[in-house]
């Protein structure tokens, strides 16, 4: 943490929550007294493409952007995006990453395999890594799409910011019908770590 300033790396692949995930992290650092900002790249998320966000929070944040060796927590929703990520990280790194398998097109189409050894790989060269079945436990919640807030929930445990603080700030963003559903996300991936 440069200047006690906090860098999240958010990613994922499109329609899992990526940009809702960074909207209330920030959301719940603004409410916890921090400045924050955040910048995302949406790439071709509609088609199940990458897309990614920082969120970035301290006392005084001036750019969005993280550079390159200075993510604290690389806050992924599919294992294989992990990847792309890697020069943005550094020996002390936390990675929360759900195992999740979303095949990319050249999978689909058969002229690549999707790695096997990713796990392995960032577990013999990364101190802090940390899988959790996100989208697994939030299905098995009633919906897979919690997936984020199980995730928000893990995050949640490593930072020094009051649950009831982020519970609030992921409720006042989410429509009433899925406040149960995402309460009870939040609370199992504060479990999952």
């Amino acid at each position: 943490m440069e200047n006690n300033i906090t860098n999240i790396l958010v990613a994922g692949v499109g329609g899992q929550g990526v940009i809702l995930a960074s909207d209330l992290m920030a959301d719940t650092f603004l409410e916890a007294g921090y400045d924050s900002k955040k910048s995302e790249v949406h790439g071709m998320a509609q088609r199940g493409g990458s897309v990614s966000s920082h969120v970035r929070f301290g006392k005084k944040v001036d750019s969005p952007i993280i550079k390159m060796g200075e993510v604290d927590y690389l806050f992924m929703t599919e294992k294989l995006e992990t990847l792309r990520w890697l020069s943005y990280c550094n020996p002390d790194t936390v990675f929360l990453i759900d195992p999740l398998e979303i095949y990319p097109p050249a999978v689909n189409l058969g002229t690549m395999e999707y790695p096997d050894d990713v796990e392995a790989t960032l577990k013999d060269n990364y101190k802090n890594v940390h899988f959790i079945k996100a989208t697994e436990i939030a299905a098995g919640l009633g919906n897979a799409r919690a997936g984020n807030v199980v995730l928000l929930g893990t995050l949640s445990k490593l930072l020094d910011i009051d649950e009831d603080v982020w519970m609030k700030c992921i409720l006042a963003r989410l429509p009433q019908k899925l406040h149960d559903l995402n309460k009870k996300a939040f609370t199992e991936g504060r479990k999952a770590i």
